[in-house]
């Protein structure tokens, strides 16, 4: 029993550190959520619209909601066909009239993504553009569209002090989780070494305490990044449908530390049991001799 103690404990040490390396290359990296620009900037090219934003920005994601257009009524005998709706073409033209990059965002920085568009990477090797921006933290009210009445500008105010807080959330968690697990992993090591369940124990706990503040931290993140794609007004935060978007390798690795860590918790407040369930056995035998 003890050996088999020995070995769950040994077993969640190994997996809280696997995790805590998952958990280290989530937060370094900066793939936690992609978009893919390229086919938009192909048709807009084929549609002949000028940009208006200026070369190199990188345009805030918006609406995850496709924008449908009429299906063509049926064409009969020796009419001509019907002119494309001109909501259709309006949508076309408001989008195209603004500027979208592929790029690549983390908790910390959000850049374009090297090799998908060559007139951005020109750009960035003259150094007329950053290839990183940092992701703020505090609220700034130079990122507010101008121009705009008075009731559209607190609505987007408001979205913003909401998208900061969850932002917050999402890295001030994560941070706790990657704290709480370091702490339980060396109280986990110190309780192997002396041979102290209790210490094993705790450590499981601190684990599964870790994982917890990891699934917030994850689940504040994809409500970000859900709220950033349903922003208030449509026509500035609107991201068309031929844009393909979607989570990073970066969330996956987060995702996997989470797993992890929340099965080294199970393994090591697991093992204390086996070597209280023989002492529970020798017990009787040891009383039943003294008589």
């Amino acid at each position: 029993m003890a050996a088999a103690a020995q070995a769950l404990s040994g077993a969640g040490l190994l997996l809280a550190a696997a995790a805590l390396a998952l958990l280290a290359v989530a937060i370094g990296t900066d793939s936690w959520y992609e978009t893919d620009a390229r086919r938009h900037r192909e048709r807009c090219r084929g549609f002949g619209h000028k940009r208006s934003d200026p070369p190199g920005s990188m345009s805030a994601p918006g609406s995850h909601l496709p924008l449908r257009a009429r299906p063509p009524r049926a064409l009969l005998p020796g009419r001509p066909p019907a002119p494309a709706p001109a909501a259709a073409t309006a949508a076309l033209d408001s989008h195209c009239g603004r500027r979208f990059n592929s790029t690549v965002s983390g908790l910390w920085r959000r850049c374009h993504r090297a090799g998908y568009e060559p007139d951005s990477e020109e750009l960035i090797r003259k150094g007329v553009i950053q290839r990183c921006t940092a992701v703020k933290y505090h609220y700034t009210s130079s990122s507010l569209p101008r121009n705009l009445p008075i009731n559209i500008t607190n609505t987007i105010r408001q979205d913003e002090w909401h998208a900061l807080h969850l932002r917050r959330m999402t890295a001030g968690f994560i941070g706790m989780a990657v704290s709480i697990i370091l702490f339980g992993w060396i109280i986990g090591v110190l309780g192997c070494c002396k041979q102290q369940e209790l210490m094993q124990y705790v450590a499981g706990l601190l684990f599964l305490m870790g994982g917890t503040c990891c699934i917030i931290s994850l689940c504040t993140c994809v409500a970000g990044i859900n709220f950033e794609l349903s922003r208030y007004p449509r026509y500035v935060y609107g991201l068309p449908e031929d844009i393909s978007h979607g989570y990073g390798w970066s969330m996956f690795c987060a995702w996997g530390g989470l797993g992890l860590t929340l099965l080294a918790g199970f393994l090591c407040t697991l093992a204390p049991s086996l070597n209280t369930s023989r002492a529970s056995v020798q017990k009787p035998r040891q009383e039943n001799g003294a008589v």
